[in-house]
């Protein structure tokens, strides 16, 4: 039964008497009270942050001599008290908890300053799992969200950027705090203690396996309000998740504007495919637009990996996003300035590099210190009407898998090698999804098309779009090999890679007419392997 409320109207200001501080972030801590005690606010504080505050020579009461209570339990228990939680609680102008609070010596705390244990510092830093169970905070929770719901008398403070905040409203309204600053440190009290429960639920569903958990609560901390957001008319925010998967989150922004929100969404894109890179040992490079490859390749440097990656489709990469799976050199860097690039992301950077970039100082520049490992756990999610939709992260790769030869003739081992190189790439790459390529680089990508055919096509098109431009007398979709991200529906997708040279074909193979593929590829003498593996991508 839901409880009624008296109607108490809130009071416009508020001049706080007493603040409680308990906050595990010693930062700002001193710099905040010395003003409190000015403004002649009594301090009670806690453990740890009461002897910070005596240090710095502020008078300070101690909660155990509020409570008439010593903390115990290894300071399990120090808060969870009437003295303490009545005080935040109390409605000011109601007769009933007024006698109730003069009846039981309960005095109120206007001010709470309150912040939890860092029980997302010590996950993310592997720590084990008696301690990261002890780092989740009970007192500190209870008190942010008692002092929040009587926001009309009470002004809760739980990040110490709000330190200022507080500061200069006090300030400025001679010692009162406004309802509207009490309402907004309210609801940012919420959903810090929100984004908390969220860091723990999650945590133990992955402690205890559990795939599918009955609530399921996302949470992030924004880090940037975009200018707007996939279109001008929208607004947009980006969320940081807490998580040191090395990427766009995470990296380091050199030089350059803001990051766009379609920035942000292509240089995630193509970081993720750099990946896949990670332990060959060979300079890889990626070119991406709108999410997608339009080209990729390696190579024995990083400048030869991206012209090769470029002469796939120079044209879409004009305004492009570039991903390199090593540290930046100058070469590299020399040939990326001839022409206009949006951003570039990469482990890490030479100095000679950098100053080169620099010539170009719109071009974003990011490094991350690490790649993504391709094979990690996970977990991906978008929101439709009504709901979230969550699913583990594709983290299969080719180099796991045992491929199977379904036609007449075997590939050869340089065909294989082409062959496992265009699936990595056809797992990035939007459905339907078809990727020619040829000695380590892409040669023409099909993107995003209803038709499996209309993707081969496409890409087979695109090849001979560059080989126009780069003067060849074919495509170079001549000999090479053709992944495709799913089964051929029909020998008519296959077909069309056929007529654009492809030797040998890498699917996942599972259609009730694999036996009519199979028969095609064999009457033209290609090679196709079967992955048993599907990597769509919508």
């Amino acid at each position: 039964m839901a409880v009624a409320s008296k109607n108490i109207p809130a009071p416009e200001f508020v001049k706080p008497r007493r603040a409680l501080l308990s906050v595990s972030d010693k930062s700002g801590l001193v710099d905040l009270a010395r003003p409190l005690v000015a403004q002649g606010i009594e301090l009670v504080s806690t453990g740890g942050t009461a002897a910070a505050i005596d240090a710095a020579g502020l008078p300070v009461c101690d909660v155990s001599d509020l409570t008439k209570f010593p903390e115990i339990m290894d300071g399990r228990v120090k808060t969870l008290h009437p003295s303490v939680h009545g005080g935040l609680l109390a409605i000011r102008d109601d007769p009933d908890h007024a006698r109730a609070m003069e009846s039981h010596d309960i005095g109120p705390i206007d001010i709470a300053i309150i912040n939890l244990y860092p029980f997302e510092t010590v996950m993310a830093a592997g720590g084990d799992y008696p301690t990261i169970v002890e780092n989740i905070d009970i007192g500190g929770p209870a008190m942010i969200r008692a002092a929040a719901k009587n926001h009309a008398y009470v002004t809760i403070i739980t990040d110490p950027c709000d330190y200022d905040g507080l500061i200069d409203e006090l300030a400025a309204n001679e010692g009162a705090t406004r309802y509207t600053f009490r309402q907004t440190m309210a609801a940012r009290a919420y959903a810090r203690t929100a984004a908390y429960d969220s860091a723990i639920s999650n945590w133990f569903a992955s402690e205890l396996a559990i795939e599918h958990p009955r609530h399921r609560s996302v949470a992030g901390v924004l880090k940037d309000v975009m200018r707007y957001g996939e279109n001008p008319h929208q607004s947009a925010g980006f969320y940081v998740s807490g998580s040191t998967r090395p990427g766009v989150a995470t990296a380091r922004l050199h030089q350059g504007k803001q990051l766009s929100y379609n920035n942000i969404n292509d240089t995630d894109a193509a970081f993720e495919l750099i990946g896949e890179f990670v332990s060959d040992g060979e300079a890889a490079c990626a070119i991406i637009k709108h999410a997608n490859p339009c080209g990729v390749a390696t190579g024995f440097s990083l400048a030869q990996a991206y012209q090769k990656a470029l002469a796939c489709d120079s044209v879409s990469a004009f305004g492009g996003i570039i991903a390199f799976n090593a540290t930046l050199d100058a070469e590299a860097a020399e040939e990326i300035v001839k022409i206009f690039t949006e951003v570039i992301i990469a482990p890490d950077i030479t100095d000679e590099a950098k100053a080169i970039i620099a010539s170009k100082k719109n071009l974003r520049l990011l490094t991350t210190g690490a790649l993504p490992d391709p094979r990690a756990l996970g977990l991906t999610a978008k929101t439709v009407a009504g709901g979230l939709l969550v699913q583990s992260r594709d983290n299969v790769m080719v180099d796991d898998l045992d491929l199977k030869v379904v036609t007449d003739r075997a590939p050869t081992a340089k065909e294989l090698s082409d062959l496992k190189f265009a699936y990595r790439i056809a797992k990035h790459v939007k459905s339907n999804a078809i990727v020619y390529a040829r000695d380590g680089a892409t040669v023409g990508i099909g993107a995003g098309q209803m038709s499996r055919v209309d993707s081969a096509r496409i890409a087979a098109r695109k090849a001979q779009d560059a080989a126009e431009l780069l003067g060849l007398p074919a495509p170079l979709t001549k000999g090479s090999v053709v992944a495709s991200d799913a089964f051929f529906p029909f020998a008519d997708g296959l077909l069309s890679a056929i007529e654009a040279g492809a030797t040998a074909v890498i699917q996942p193979g599972g259609s009730m007419r694999d036996d009519d593929v199979i028969r095609a590829a064999n009457e033209a003498g290609i090679a196709m392997v079967m992955t048993g593996i599907r990597h769509f991508r919508h």
